[in-house]
């Protein structure tokens, strides 16, 4: 299975700002959204599927606008592990053009205890 994971979605009126394009924060708000969705994509894949990510850092670029009615792509997928941070890269692509990229920092909570929990460095592998 390939560790990316892409969808797409329309702009509409609730995604535009006051000059007419898509909302910086929307975009935040994309990123944490499919992060969440590859989750649950993969989760049971590994042993720890009750387990939660959680957002330490975050790092966002805005290289082009998107309009009303464009289509965007967006491309998530996992990097190696740096301790115990995740990194994830989140692509946002219109008309085959990288408009907007993020780099986001994770780390990985029990969600019994509500501690970090450190996976193993090969972890990717298993997806």
């Amino acid at each position: 299975m390939s560790l990316v994971y892409e969808k797409e979605i329309q702009v509409t009126e609730e995604h535009i700002d006051a000059n007419n394009h898509v909302n910086n924060v929307q975009y935040v708000k994309w990123v944490e959204e499919i992060a969440g969705e590859h989750w649950d994509f993969v989760k049971y894949k590994i042993d720890f599927p009750n387990d939660i990510w959680m957002l330490l850092d975050h790092h966002i670029q805005y290289k082009k606008q998107v309009y009303l009615n464009d289509t965007i792509t967006i491309k998530t997928y996992p990097k190696a592990p740096e301790g115990i941070r995740q990194p994830r890269k989140v692509e946002f692509y219109c008309n085959d053009q990288l408009v907007v990229d993020s780099l986001t920092l994770w780390v990985f909570i029990d969600k019994e205890t509500q501690k970090i929990k450190r996976l193993d460095s090969d972890w990717l592998n298993k997806l």
